[in-house]
């Protein structure tokens, strides 16, 4: 199975030879499907897998000639994705920092205290909450 970088150091008479080659080929795995003959069906894919490369090849160059640039795959240096919120230095020093203050922060008295109800104010309504009294009825 040739790469496409195999490909493309071929000349355009080769690239339609092997065009040839490998649809006559998909056609022949195609007759052997419907026989019944045919052992591998991996070999179906790759067929068409080859097809495939070559189109791409030939697509590629004709698109560089349009363009009038050399023939080749076109290699971005830096990949394009969308920027980080924050710096990565900057979350591993939050990570740090943040990991300190939790120990330091948390005492005995508060693990003891916690969801005991203790809490001044757990029990407050929040303006404007529903309390099921009507202002009508007071």
């Amino acid at each position: 199975m040739p790469t496409a970088t195999e490909l493309r150091e071929l000349e355009d008479d080769e690239l339609d030879t092997r065009l040839v080659e490998y649809r006559r080929e998909i056609l022949n795995l195609r007759f052997q499907l419907a026989t019944g003959q045919l052992d591998n069906y991996a070999r179906l894919n790759d067929a068409k897998r080859n097809v495939a490369r070559v189109l791409t090849v030939l697509r590629d160059r004709e698109i560089a000639l349009a363009e009038g640039r050399e023939a080749g795959p076109i290699y971005v240096e830096a990949p394009i994705r969308p920027a980080r919120r924050r710096p990565a230095e900057a979350v591993l020093a939050d990570d740090e920092s943040t990991e300190d203050e939790v120990t330091d922060e948390v005492t005995d008295d508060e693990i003891d205290g916690a969801g005991t109800g203790t809490d001044e104010g757990a029990g407050d309504e929040v303006d404007g909450a529903d309390d099921g009294v009507d202002e009508e009825d007071e």
